[in-house]
């Protein structure tokens, strides 16, 4: 169950929750996007920091991304597509191309020093989940 502080989000701020089937629209509708991953905020409390801190990023870079709330009964199967193994995650998209994850909670600066280089990037693919593939 999300916690007051996520609902605050969707309920008084009007990010849009997002089921997986509704992601593909709403990249389509904003350049970038980031999508906020939350999972179970008993199990991972820095969940709650970063709802608190979410709105403040998207008032730093004056609306330059959109940012949505994932499901929680998607996050999981979305988690696989955007390859982050650490919750919570926010994960940036230009279109519906990756451009980059940034997990857990940082500082500040950390935040906005990693969001403008991942907003600068070329989309590329998600790093993968998984076990390595080597060959002998």
């Amino acid at each position: 169950m999300p916690s007051p502080l996520v609902q605050r989000l969707y309920q008084q701020l009007g990010y849009p929750r997002l089921s997986a089937a509704q992601v593909p629209d709403f990249l389509s509708q904003h350049t970038f996007s980031v999508l906020f991953f939350t999972e179970d905020p008993k199990r991972f409390p820095e969940t709650n920091d970063v709802a608190v801190i979410l709105p403040e990023l998207v008032k730093a870079f004056n609306g330059q991304f959109a940012a949505a709330v994932i499901a929680q009964e998607d996050e999981k199967k979305l988690q696989s597509l955007y390859g982050f193994q650490v919750w919570p995650a926010l994960v940036f998209l230009k279109g519906n191309e990756y451009l980059g994850t940034i997990t857990g909670v940082q500082d500040w600066g950390g935040y906005l020093d990693e969001i403008n280089k991942i907003l600068a990037a070329e989309p590329s693919r998600p790093v993968s989940i998984g076990i390595p593939v080597v060959s002998h």
